[in-house]
């Protein structure tokens, strides 16, 4: 006997019309402050960097969807009948996710994206990089990639990565060090390696799961989308807390692992982070489950 997916869940229009209000409603929150410094030509090296390192724009985020298995009622005559990976549901006035039609189209990319995910949330975290990536992206290096002085001047820098191991498992990260850096690493990540050295504990990985959610599009319920944005963006903010740059002008007190008060907080909301990221984990897997019970939003 085959195993065949659950039904779709019928959602009335005045249910999904006041969810998609309320994602609409959310997203603008969340990217009010980058749309607004966006329209005066300025740029934010923490508030901003979501937007450039994953090149999604706002209306990313603002576009909802229901999630593979969510059936809207009467929605066919609205502008999402255009949209694509929408089919007809039960009723020819309904629409429901093309699950399937997405799944074949995109079967390299869903097969990979599950790969890592699946793989990184069977591991334990590792929490003793403390953050150091950063520093390694501008160790030895006169020109710097945000336009933000070194708390530590140039010299002080060098010397807090020379005093520490380098042990960044996250390739999108290791990619951007310094040629001097990269030989202080005790790994060697690379693009084919990930599935095997991606680890919960790391800040990039947890700020992946926005990527990835994105690259799911209306798979992804877009309660989720928000979710895995928002961590993204709580994670960024760490990540330059303890950073060599100095930021306490823009309201960023610096979180200072050269030290041992400095590396215990890190750790301590490294795993707070990582805790998150792992419920998100489970819920973009429940997604790419056909199988499992589906409780779109």
């Amino acid at each position: 006997m085959s195993l065949l997916a659950p039904a779709p869940v019928l959602l009335a229009p005045a249910e999904w019309r006041a969810r998609e209000e309320a994602h609409h409603a959310r997203a603008d929150a969340l990217t009010a402050g980058h749309r607004a410094r966006a329209s005066r030509g300025e740029k934010h090296p923490v508030e901003d960097f979501l937007f450039t390192y994953y090149s999604y724009k706002p209306a990313v985020l603002r576009r909802w969807h229901p999630g593979a298995g969510a059936e809207l009622a009467e929605a066919a005559e609205t502008p999402r009948a255009d949209w694509n990976w929408y089919i007809s549901g039960s009723d020819p006035q309904s629409l429901v996710v093309d699950d399937l039609g997405f799944r074949s189209a995109k079967a390299l990319l869903v097969t990979g994206v599950e790969k890592i995910l699946r793989a990184t949330a069977g591991r334990a975290g590792s929490f003793g990089c403390f953050g150091l990536h950063e520093w390694a992206m501008v160790y030895r290096q006169g020109e710097h990639r945000h336009a933000v002085p070194l708390r530590l001047g140039q010299d002080g820098t060098d010397a807090v990565v020379e005093a520490h191991e380098l042990r960044c498992t996250h390739f999108d990260a290791f990619r951007f060090f310094t040629p001097e850096a990269v030989p202080r690493n005790r790994e060697t990540p690379t693009r084919e390696l990930q599935p095997r050295m991606e680890q919960p504990g790391c800040l990039h990985a947890g700020m992946d799961l926005y990527k990835w959610a994105v690259k799911l599009g209306p798979l992804v319920p877009g309660d989720l989308l928000l979710d895995a944005f928002e961590l993204a963006h709580d994670i960024r903010i760490l990540d330059m807390q303890a950073s060599p740059y100095d930021l306490a002008d823009r309201g960023y007190a610096p979180v200072r692992i050269e030290t041992a008060d400095g590396k215990a907080e890190y750790v301590r909301r490294q795993r707070g982070f990582s805790e998150r990221g792992q419920v998100l984990r489970s819920r973009l897997l429940s997604v790419l489950d056909p199988l499992a019970p589906l409780d779109p939003a």
